[in-house]
């Protein structure tokens, strides 16, 4: 075939269009019906029937002027919309490779991270119906409490009991109180451990007002042996779930019953500031008297030290009477014999809520004896807002002579 006529092979790329690719089956490519169309190419007429076959063939060649001139004006109308329409689905090519191209990575990535990630949510299946079954462990626990109540308010009822009834709604109104201000068991336990080093080796350990048994919880881990008591049935209750000795009752009345010398420690968090100040000495008193020589009392409450504490965190649970004051809470201590006393500043308000301090570096040097003494005024200042929310006094019985 000569150069450049259609159907030669280019160099380095496809054939140049040619009419046998519209025979028998069409070709697909809009290059070459573009080619077809814009050229207005004819098809050769030829047969294959030999001799007679060239007759018709001669026939058709005579006839093709008569018949193509009338269609003439169809076949350019006809022509001239077949190439319109190569050129919109030209159009559409370029813009579907464009948005291919555009979006390939997106969508390589959105597969990726579906793949890689459901891959990793697999690898952690077990974990994940672990935590789905103590969720649902903790529901179950909540549903039979709640049943519970209900059965037991019910019949406090039916048998006329209405100060039952009514301490059954108090009892939940103050676990619900609980949860939502005091915090979390995990957080509880996390603030109670500082205690460990004073209680471990000294003997039972008895807890006034266990609440939910965080104390317990921890004392037991160290192999300290310890029990509780709470006048809360829904509070010892849940000891009790756990595996842990709770009994209900009143405070003061279980630690007079404690034979004297004992006990190693006694040890009451957020309780005394519940209590009338006759009942906060009395069990001073009494502990000083069920504890072993060198054995330690232990109680924490709010610090009202603190104007934010006193004057408007303490008075969020309606059963507080009053706040403790660190100084006569000593003073009940070693009036009672305890020596040492010593006091514990807990749980510091974060720093985020509490007064900006001045940085010295940043300023010039003859203004940094003024903001030295604007600072100082600040700490004071801020100590008396803030501070610590909670304090604790750690009284030791002196060890015999």
């Amino acid at each position: 075939m000569p150069a450049g006529e259609p159907g030669e092979k280019r160099e380095g790329g496809p054939a140049e269009p040619a009419l046998e690719r519209f025979l028998g089956e069409p070709t697909r490519s809009l290059d070459d019906w573009r080619w077809l169309w814009a050229g207005d190419r004819t098809f050769p007429i030829s047969s294959h029937r030999g001799v007679f076959g060239r007759l018709i063939v001669a026939a058709k060649r005579l006839l093709r002027p008569f018949v193509a001139a009338p269609q003439s004006d169809l076949w350019e109308r006809q022509r001239v919309f077949n190439l319109i329409l190569l050129e919109y689905l030209r159009r559409a090519e370029d813009v579907r490779a464009v948005v291919l191209d555009v979006h390939e990575h997106r969508l390589n990535h959105l597969e990726a991270v579906w793949r890689d990630g459901l891959a990793e949510v697999m690898s952690h299946n077990d974990a994940l119906f672990a935590r789905v079954d103590q969720k649902l462990d903790h529901v179950r626990r909540e549903s039979r409490s709640v049943w519970a109540r209900l059965a037991s308010a019910v019949a406090a009822a039916e048998g006329g009991g209405v100060s039952a009834l009514a301490r059954v709604r108090e009892e939940q109104d103050y676990l619900d109180l609980e949860r939502r201000f005091r915090g979390t068991e995990e957080e509880i336990a996390e603030r109670l451990r500082p205690y460990l080093p004073y209680l471990e080796g000294r003997g039972e350990v008895l807890d006034l007002g266990c609440g939910r048994g965080e104390a317990l919880a921890i004392l037991s881990e160290r192999g300290v042996a310890a029990r509780g008591v709470d006048s809360s049935a829904s509070m010892v209750e849940e000891c009790q779930r756990k595996g842990l000795s709770a009994a209900r009752g009143d405070l003061l009345d279980e630690l007079a019953r404690a034979p004297e010398g004992s006990l190693g420690g006694v040890v009451s968090f957020h309780v005394i500031e519940h209590l009338p100040s006759q009942a906060v000495d009395r069990l001073v008193r009494l502990a000083w008297r069920a504890l072993v020589p060198g054995g330690v009392l232990i109680l924490e409450t709010p610090n009202p030290l603190s104007l934010v504490v006193a004057a408007r965190n303490f008075w969020l649970d309606p059963t507080h009477r009053r706040p403790v004051h660190p100084d006569t809470l000593r003073l009940l201590f070693q009036v009672a014999g305890f020596e040492p006393v010593e006091r514990i500043d807990l749980r510091p308000f974060p720093a985020d809520q509490r007064l900006p301090e001045l940085a010295l570096d940043e300023l010039d040097a003859g203004l940094r004896p003024l903001a030295h003494s604007v600072n100082a005024l600040r700490d004071r200042i801020d100590e008396l807002l803030w501070g610590f929310q909670d304090y604790a006094l750690i009284g030791t019985k002196p060890g015999r002579g």
